[in-house]
């Protein structure tokens, strides 16, 4: 037997206008609709329609994890200083980790992902090679200081997220953990009914090699990620390289100084000599742990300053201020050239390719130069991809011009190698008798993230419009007002109730037919079985709510339609 949920008895207030700091479709439904509350910014408060919604995208993640041999733990998300300094993961999560002190002055922080706990428990619990492999894996609330939590439970400051962690004796193991929860992942994201992509990724802060998200394409998501049109490629922008097409060997006149006074800019400069910006060199200057560092990339494209922070990573990485330049005749604001820089790592993109030549600054004030040819005037530390990525870049695996679009990160997966088991010694006893260093994954999907990517990616201009798998209920009837209409409603809910159909009724007094329709649209939940003007003939409207269609049916006509 299933629950009866009367709408004249639930916690659920529906608004006709969208919330004034709404920006985003998930943020103006999910609130209008009565399934979610702001508390404060970047923290949500889950209403019984929404609770519902977000146990059962949980229901979905667990039974997956367990089909595929995971073990659910609960680990605590106030969490001790020590073993995140062990890992250096204390300092490089910067201001986006809850730090906070007890009353006697220990320090603590609110777990953003569990790595550190989940290396130390498996250390305590597992001893010899016959204890692994072991996957482990919980679903428990989250936290990041957000600088700026935005676009609803999408990007809050707590939020509900499954992590697990596979452990293995050798590379063969993880590897195979790692193809057992991408495939859990691909059935977890069709029963949501998400349409998401696969793409290539880079593991930031978590560490490790091999690494792939998963996102779900919608206008607000705040990934961008490229596919190409030819082949099976795909990849977050971050994670896109290029590869520098052969330079044809050509002599080139000897370096020129050109008289550019007032062109400080990339702009200016290809205005005043009348030449495009891709012929000239861009060169911004950065600080890597406080050393200035010179980034080189064609004038018609910008630094990515996230893909150089993960080419750098763990050091930290920021723009030069006015002061950097006081002292350094080397270094003039507008003018800097490769060619006679003193001190200064040079790192360029792979475009600057040796044999290139280029239109830059000639650390003069007003002067440029042209004639400056890679590898022979000057040359280059570390070739690093760190421009941004454009559409129409070539394909790393065809060269077909690449496609962008933004999307929705709901997955992410890792092969975190031995990293965080090298920090904390985590080594078990072989099969030879010997110690074995353990090798890891860490896997994560946003729970609270996946249902704001379903009201992103299957609303409509009604409301929401819930896949069956995880919606509120499976039926929502609506007594279209009157006493005889709201009897034969409750009956049939409750008849449809014991036939183990979750169902939501509207049998509201005084609230008119019109708001009860209008707010089984914004609800969303996939069947409205409406009782109104042929109830005395035991007549009753059903309604797909994605398609609209329409069917009258016999009281006994909808409850066999509805439980088959």
């Amino acid at each position: 037997m299933a629950q009866v949920q009367r709408m004249s008895r639930l916690m659920v207030k529906t608004l006709r206008d969208d919330p004034a700091d709404a920006e985003t479709l998930n943020h103006k439904l999910l609130v209008r609709a009565g399934y979610v509350r702001r508390t404060a910014a970047g923290i949500w408060s889950w209403l019984p329609l929404g609770k519902k919604v977000l146990e059962n995208v949980a229901r979905v993640v667990r039974e997956e994890m367990d089909a595929m041999g995971g073990q659910e733990v609960l680990l605590p998300a106030l969490l001790p200083k020590e073993p995140y300094e062990a890992t250096g993961r204390w300092e490089e999560y910067g201001p986006e980790l809850f730090r906070l002190k007890d009353r006697k002055g220990a320090e603590y922080l609110l777990g953003p992902t569990h790595e550190e706990i989940f290396t130390q428990l498996v250390k305590d619990q597992c001893s010899s090679y016959k204890d692994l492999p072991v996957i482990l894996y919980q679903i428990q609330a989250k936290y990041r200081d957000e600088a700026r939590p935005r676009a609803g439970i999408l990007r809050g400051r707590e939020f509900l997220m499954k992590d697990s962690y596979s452990f293995d004796t050798a590379d063969e193991g993880l590897a195979q953990s790692y193809a057992l929860h991408r495939e859990a992942y691909i059935k977890i994201f069709n029963r949501l009914g998400l349409d998401h992509r696969i793409v290539s990724a880079v593991s930031g802060a978590m560490g490790g090699s091999a690494s792939e998200e998963f996102l779900a394409p919608a206008p607000a998501g705040e990934d961008t990620f490229v596919d190409c049109p030819a082949c099976d490629y795909a990849a977050n922008t971050e994670a896109v390289t290029f590869v520098a097409p052969a330079v044809e060997s050509a002599e080139h006149p000897a370096v020129e100084e050109l008289d550019t006074p007032d062109t400080p800019t990339i702009e200016s400069l290809a205005e005043y000599l009348g030449v495009p910006a891709s012929a000239t060199l861009k060169n911004l200057l950065v600080k890597v742990d406080g050393e200035i560092v010179a980034v080189g990339v064609p004038g018609d494209r910008e630094v990515d300053l996230g893909k150089l922070g993960e080419h750098l990573a763990p050091a930290a990485v920021e723009l030069v201020t006015a002061e950097d330049f006081e002292g350094r005749d080397d270094l003039v604001r507008g003018y800097v050239g490769p060619q006679g820089l003193e001190k200064v790592r040079y790192i360029a993109d792979p475009r600057i390719a040796a044999g290139t030549s280029w239109i830059t600054g000639a650390n003069k004030q007003g002067v440029h130069a042209k004639n400056v040819v890679a590898g022979r005037d000057f040359e280059v530390d570390d070739y690093l991809d760190v421009v941004v990525v454009e559409a129409g870049d070539p394909c790393p695996k065809c060269g077909t011009g690449l496609r962008l679009d933004r999307a929705i990160e709901i997955g992410h997966i890792f092969q975190l190698g031995r990293k965080y088991a090298d920090a904390f010694q985590l080594d078990v006893l072989g099969k030879e008798g010997k110690p074995v260093r353990v090798t890891m994954g860490s896997y994560g999907i946003g729970v609270s993230r996946a249902v704001a990517a379903l009201a992103e990616q299957t609303a409509d201009a009604q409301g929401l419009c819930w896949p069956k798998e995880i919606a509120p209920a499976d039926v929502h009837v609506v007594a279209a007002g009157k006493a005889l209409q709201t009897e034969l409603a409750l009956d049939v809910a409750e008849k449809l109730g014991a036939a183990g159909v979750r169902v939501l009724v509207d049998d509201r007094a005084g609230v008119s037919p019109g708001v009860k329709f209008t707010d089984a649209e914004l609800i969303g939940v996939p069947q409205i079985l409406v009782a109104g003007r042929r109830s005395a003939e035991g007549v009753l409207e059903l309604k797909d709510r994605k398609t609209g269609e329409r069917e009258e049916l016999t009281v006994e006509e909808a409850i066999a339609r509805l439980t088959a």
